[in-house]
């Protein structure tokens, strides 16, 4: 529903614009008086619209996002099986996910929940 809302959004700027243009045009010489209702009916069909326009989707929750984190390793890598600090049971990459920013394991076997450290390498 986004394009719906930008089409209402640039269809509500184009009345407003012409229906100002027509009450400015009602006090020119040449003008007829009732032009200025003409202008405050195209005024209200273009604000009619706004409101539509930002009624027409609910914003974004924060949590329907998707985050994808890519990682871009130098060279070439030996990787290691990770073990559950609890039982030692071998753990998979689909038990890593991303909480506040931070790595987080959850061990199948045991229930053991624990942040992932990196240890330094000196």
């Amino acid at each position: 529903m986004r394009a719906g809302r930008i089409i209402a959004f640039i269809t509500a700027a184009i009345f407003i614009i012409l229906a100002f243009l027509f009450i400015l045009g009602a006090f020119s010489p040449e003008g007829s008086p009732s032009w200025i209702i003409v202008g405050i009916i195209g005024l209200v069909i273009g604000f009619v619209l706004i409101f539509v326009g930002t009624k027409l989707s609910p914003p974004v929750k924060a949590g329907d996002q998707v985050v994808n984190l890519n990682i871009d390793l130098p060279g070439e890598v030996g990787m290691d099986t990770i073990k559950c600090q609890s039982c030692g049971a071998p753990l998979s990459s689909e038990d890593v996910k991303m909480v506040a920013g931070a790595p987080v394991v959850e061990c199948p076997n045991c229930g053991t929940t624990y942040q992932l450290t990196e240890e330094p390498k000196w």
